[in-house]
């Protein structure tokens, strides 16, 4: 779901053979495109995609239900299932290559993959290549929206503590997802926790699903993490009976396929295939079947976040 810099995750990844741990996981091959529409979109793919027949995505399959591995390791979820639709009207492949969110953006610009899609938040510090201070560090990266999202706090079942805001959360030990959306969010309120003399813990995990271990096991009381994410944790752990969400959802962004702002041409070809797929029917149909249907995205935007 899912801003500090060191993400720019919302979420780089590299090829299997540049990183340790990566895996290049690849789609089913599309079917050829049935009429003379798709055929012009596969047009408009820059040479070397056309040439190889594929858009290698990065992901970190670590944030189900918008992607994880299911059985035999593929990639499944929101994100593959949407990659999917979209190499379909191309009439390329997707291969995906399994990468650390923190690592997605370093390695897209290192060119170890054509895009990373990846429940990665559009904002204004990933676009601009920012840190923290506003200092500009990295070229930036342009984005395609096609989702949105807020974030939510998860806790224990029953809400033993009583959570219902980011302020109940001060004087607190916390955790979640080094690099994302939500940890910029932390960031913030640390701030106004010792305004308040209430200074707040945080604990920076690898991987969301650390942080709820660490709120399973009470070393922490709640979780931030993208809506859709919490609220499939509250569905599925120990069948509804161990997480909760907490509160209302916070601070509302797009999802966004991040590209590199030289990759102009594939950036518009996705840009036209999103329309596609959710003209046609498609994009409603993946968002039905995860369950996330309120953040359907109406058409494509191109770096819409705020």
């Amino acid at each position: 779901m899912h801003v500090l810099h060191n993400a720019i995750r919302t979420a780089g990844r590299v090829g299997a053979t540049a990183v340790a741990g990566s895996v290049l996981l690849t789609a089913c091959a599309s079917p050829a495109p049935k009429d003379p529409n798709e055929e012009k979109l596969h047009d408009r793919l820059p040479a070397a995609v056309k040439s190889a027949g594929a858009i290698k995505i990065g992901v970190d399959l670590n944030y189900a239900p918008v992607e994880f591995k299911s059985q035999g390791n593929k990639p499944d979820g929101l994100d593959p299932d949407i990659a999917n639709a979209l190499g379909e009207v191309l009439g390329v492949r997707v291969e995906f290559v399994d990468t650390p969110f923190d690592k997605l953006l370093p390695g897209l610009h290192a060119k170890n993959y054509d895009v990373v899609m990846s429940a990665m938040t559009d904002n204004r510090q990933r676009r601009e290549g920012t840190d923290e201070t506003g200092k500009q560090v990295t070229p930036g990266v342009d984005f395609v929206d096609y989702f949105i999202a807020g974030t939510s706090i998860v806790v224990s079942k029953g809400n033993p503590q009583n959570i219902n805001s980011l302020d109940d959360l001060c004087g607190r030990t916390i955790a979640l997802q080094r690099g994302t959306t939500q940890a910029a969010i932390i960031q913030r309120q640390t701030g106004a926790c010792e305004k308040n003399r209430k200074p707040m813990t945080v604990k920076l995990t690898d991987s969301d699903a650390e942080a709820l271990t660490m709120v399973g096991s009470n070393k922490a009381v709640a979780d931030l993490s993208d809506f859709p994410v919490a609220a499939y944790v509250a569905q599925q752990g120990q069948n509804g009976a161990q997480f909760q969400v907490a509160g209302a959802q916070l601070q509302a962004a797009p999802y966004g396929i991040a590209l590199t702002k030289e990759n102009s041409e594939l950036r518009d070809a996705l840009t036209k295939a999103l329309d596609r797929i959710i003209r046609n029917g498609e994009y409603e149909k993946i968002l039905n079947k995860w369950g996330v249907g309120a953040g359907a995205a109406q058409n494509a935007v191109v770096n819409g976040g705020f």
